[in-house]
């Protein structure tokens, strides 16, 4: 689970690292159809927050435990 931890926290820290450089407005130019930043790190933040909530489905139907 430590792996994992690092691993995630790594990744956090490397892509804050390449947002600093670019502006919520810049193009993204490995796409077909580029989008900007701003696009990117909202796709990001929901699929982020979609995860979390399967696996807090997945929690409650192991322990029964239910959030607020």
């Amino acid at each position: 689970m430590e792996s994992i931890t690092a691993f995630y926290q790594g990744e956090i820290a490397r892509s804050r690292e390449i947002v600093e450089q670019w502006s919520l407005d810049d193009l993204s130019r490995a796409a077909k159809d580029p989008l900007n930043l701003r696009w990117i790190m909202i796709h990001m933040i929901e699929e982020t927050a979609r995860h979390a909530g399967h696996a807090d489905i997945l929690r409650e139907l192991t322990d029964g435990a239910v959030g607020e």
